[in-house]
């Protein structure tokens, strides 16, 4: 029998669809989420902590949360178990907290720290079933040692830090973060904090200071062209005044939008986040109780650079400049590398999340 010219016609659209949806999941990586904004609802949907199959409850409201990435991962390779006493370092709404949680139960402890004040308010809402077990406050990771101390923790056997930002301050409006709405150039992870906005950075830094910034922290080739298009267009003062002024001066033909470089490297700029990752990361270590794991979840090359080199330098015996034939720095390794090679998400995990294309996981274990 043949086919009528409507369900012809549906196929073609479903082809279509099927096709377009590949293209955004291959095309778009963690870099370019600062204009992208897809509806995954995590009320409805979480990994559970021992496996890649997705969980659905109907117990958890109507609150939109993000997808954690890796989730089975991290809670095999932290070794995470009953008893265990863990930090989830940047615990946005609480999806890693609460694996962990799951994982080490009945007796597991986790503290949830995020200096974004909103998001560690939703996370202790979510977790109040776990309220005996969970405590979430607000602070940077960096300050870890005092955080612990302040809340009774002396040590853990895993610490988490998941780098990328949350989808949460993509998707909620305010941020800043989105060239995709028409908001104030904020960027701030910590709204309440009285740091340098976006704002402060495009409207009065020198020209030469912004190329010099938006090429370090975006590596945008394009930073010299960039930084004089500003200047010569400011005051800008929100994302849709900046992104089009970025679209007038680049005829980009990557696969991502012109802008995202730029608002990547302001980002990182407003929020200090390569200096709070070298400061966070030494002082993380020395909280490792005895084989304690840490795991580190980057997503650009500028992070994962500094990951790398922590990890590195604190996995090797010798730091001495390679110049040098014969060791002096008598240096004492504290961690050992568990996973030489990144690990990434699965083709499953990506299709269900796209925004969990760009993550990598490292591990390493206290040995000192």
């Amino acid at each position: 029998m043949a086919r009528s010219p409507g369900i012809r016609w549906l196929g073609y659209v479903l082809v279509f669809q099927a096709w377009l949806s590949l293209l955004r999941i291959n095309v778009l990586g963690t870099n370019d989420m600062q204009a992208v904004a897809y509806d995954i609802n995590e009320s409805e949907c979480f990994f559970d902590a021992r496996g890649n199959t997705p969980v659905w409850s109907e117990s958890m409201g109507s609150m939109k949360f993000h997808l954690p990435v890796l989730v089975p991962e991290i809670i095999e390779h932290l070794n995470v178990k009953n008893a265990g006493v863990y930090a989830d370092c940047t615990l946005g709404q609480g999806g890693h907290s609460l694996a962990l949680l799951e994982a080490s139960e009945p007796d597991g402890l986790v503290l949830g720290i995020d200096r974004d004040g909103s998001s560690v308010a939703e996370a202790n809402a979510r977790l109040t079933v776990y309220s005996d077990r969970f405590i979430g406050v607000q602070g940077n990771y960096k300050d870890l040692p005092d955080i612990a101390v302040q809340n009774g923790f002396s040590s853990f056997d895993g610490i988490l830090l998941d780098l990328g930002f949350s989808s949460k301050q993509i998707d909620t409006d305010g941020y800043g973060l989105s060239f995709q709405k028409d908001e104030y150039l904020d960027m701030r992870f910590d709204r309440d904090s009285d740091c340098i906005t976006a704002s402060d950075i495009v409207n009065t830094f020198e020209e030469t200071e912004l190329a010099n910034l938006i090429y370090q922290y975006g590596e945008e080739r394009s930073s010299r062209r960039i930084a004089k298009a500003i200047v010569r267009n400011r005051p800008l003062y929100t994302t849709k005044e900046l992104s089009e002024t970025i679209l007038r001066t680049i005829n980009s033909r990557s696969r991502i939008h012109p802008a995202t470089r730029t608002f990547q490297a302001l980002r990182i700029r407003v929020n200090d986040e390569l200096h709070n990752l070298e400061i966070g990361l030494q002082n993380i270590v020395s909280l490792l109780s005895r084989l304690g794991r840490l795991g580190i979840i980057s997503y650009h090359s500028l992070e994962d650079r500094v990951v790398k080199s922590t990890l590195f330098k604190e996995s090797s015996t010798c730091i001495c400049s390679p110049e040098l034939l014969e060791c002096l720095c008598e240096h004492k390794p504290r961690l050992r590398l568990i996973n030489r090679r990144v690990i990434k998400p699965t083709s499953s995990e990506i299709a269900l999340n796209p925004r969990s294309r760009s993550a990598r996981l490292r591990i390493a274990e206290n040995i000192a």
